[in-house]
């Protein structure tokens, strides 16, 4: 997004809560009478009433994740419930950052873990124990629930299945420091390095071997890989077409392309599912509260109706990942769930730790942010 139609799309985003600020006080007026009701109720009765908080006016959402899968579910939330959402699409998490003293948003939704713990350990973000929260484990929510991950991914190789077969398939992460695949027939794929997937495969990498054997190994992807394309699902198309034998995606884009009518004779190996492998590269995507947003009793309720079992999988919706909830099957058939992979034994957490000084490792590396 260019820097001009940002600037178009805040100040449109600051006009709507003016407006709505301006209005405040009709609504409170217009509440009064409700309440003293609801007093007169339990002076009736001797029993206290349970207050019903009707919502109205605007949320503000910036969303750092694929608009085709983000948007259908604040176009549900709000014909649910009334609310106008405004999002911001393709919003870097840096941005907040950046409005730190004239916050806009009021809810962050993200595709790497992170990026939200990164924001939450900068204080942006804000936690609360939402209705419903207990369904997702402790360990895919921050300490304090500011944020909260619904969907999962793990990450593999696509393959075209006319070209190379499962057994001459790389089998982990640290099989792609051999120079023998750049031999392949179109050879393989990767992402940009800025991508966001990229960005968690290294800092990942960078917790189970250190920043030394990390750096080698970007510099070995960037040398031996035969394309380098924006995102996944150019990578995934690209294998089906057999322009590429392979590429490094996440597990969903593997089961977007089983979907296409054409082009869809394709396989997909878990990375470092063996013994004594490490496990393969998870992460998730979720939601984060806004400290100090404008409308921060919409931003909530907003959390507590994505946590219904519905909206979770709403959530996942056309991405195709899998649900974090172990007791959700995904909405599409999978064929494998989250809880039957051997996962890399680190707490998506640590991700925040490394997620500033990352793409700095990358870039050092030799693998460009984005497409020159």
């Amino acid at each position: 997004m260019n820097k001009a139609l940002k600037i178009f799309l805040f100040g449109i985003l600051a006009m709507s809560l003016f407006v709505v600020a301006a209005c405040g006080g009709t609504n409170d007026a217009a509440e009064e009478p409700a309440e003293d009701a609801a007093e007169e109720t339990e002076e009736q009765t001797g029993e206290e009433t349970e207050e019903v908080v009707e919502l109205d006016g605007q949320l503000v959402v910036y969303s750092a994740r694929n608009e085709n899968f983000v948007q259908p579910l604040l176009d549900k939330f709000s014909e649910e419930t009334g609310i106008e959402v405004l999002a911001l699409h393709g919003a870097d998490p840096l941005q907040l950052q950046e409005e730190a003293g004239n916050v806009q948003a009021d809810v962050f939704i993200s595709n790497d873990l992170g990026a939200l713990e990164f924001l939450n350990q900068q204080g942006l973000l804000q936690g609360f124990d939402p209705e419903g929260v207990e369904s997702i484990d402790e360990q895919y929510r921050a300490d304090d629930n500011a944020w909260i991950a619904l969907s999962a991914r793990a990450r593999g190789f696509i393959y075209n299945k006319d070209m190379i077969t499962e057994e001459e398939m790389p089998k982990s992460m640290e099989d792609l420091f051999d120079a023998k695949w750049a031999d392949v027939e179109n050879g393989y794929a990767i992402t940009r390095g800025g991508n966001g997937g990229m960005i968690g495969n290294v800092s990942a990498l960078r917790y189970e071997w250190g920043d030394e054997k990390t750096a080698e190994w970007i510099e070995a992807i960037k040398e031996n890989a035969a394309g380098i394309f924006e995102g996944h699902g150019d990578i995934r198309r690209a294998v089906g077409a057999g322009e590429h034998a392979f590429g490094l995606v996440n597990n969903y884009y593997y089961h977007q392309q089983l979907e296409e009518p054409a082009d869809n004779n394709v396989g997909f190996i878990y990375a470092d599912q063996g013994e004594d492998q490490m496990g393969a590269i998870a992460n998730a995507a979720g939601v984060g509260l806004v400290n100090g947003g404008p409308n921060e009793a919409n931003a909530k309720a907003f959390i507590e109706w994505v946590l219904e079992t519905e909206n979770q999988l709403a959530f996942v919706g056309e991405s195709l990942e899998l649900p974090i909830n172990p007791e959700l099957d995904p909405p599409y058939e999978a064929a494998i769930s989250f809880s039957e992979l051997k996962i890399q034994d680190m707490p998506l957490k640590e991700l925040g730790n490394y997620f500033e000084d990352t793409k700095a490792l990358i870039e050092d590396s030799g693998l460009d942010l984005e497409l020159k």
